[in-house]
């Protein structure tokens, strides 16, 4: 039985499914530990809405989005300007 779905074939399919479950467990523990809006401890639950602001910039400005601030949506910049600005020769 282990012999039908232990083949070459089938490991990217592993692979993909391992990094899709990773990335939902890394924003899950991500949700958890950090975002403001959500309390697991029942002192924290008792103080009610907090008007915590600096907490929420925090959350929502992480270090990748901090990262790609200020850059071009582009994948391969290089090639695109080749392609769109050609040099006359």
């Amino acid at each position: 039985m282990a012999s039908r779905w232990i083949r070459p074939e089938v490991y990217p399919i592993f692979a993909t499914t391992g990094v899709a479950v990773s990335i939902c467990a890394m924003q899950l523990i991500r949700n958890i530990t950090t975002n403001p809006e959500v309390r697991v401890t029942k002192e924290n639950r008792a103080a009610g809405i907090l008007e915590n602001f600096d907490e929420g910039k925090r959350y929502s400005r992480h270090w990748f989005r901090r990262f790609i601030d200020g850059k071009r949506p582009e994948i391969m910049p290089g090639l695109n300007s080749f392609m769109a600005d050609p040099k006359d020769d």
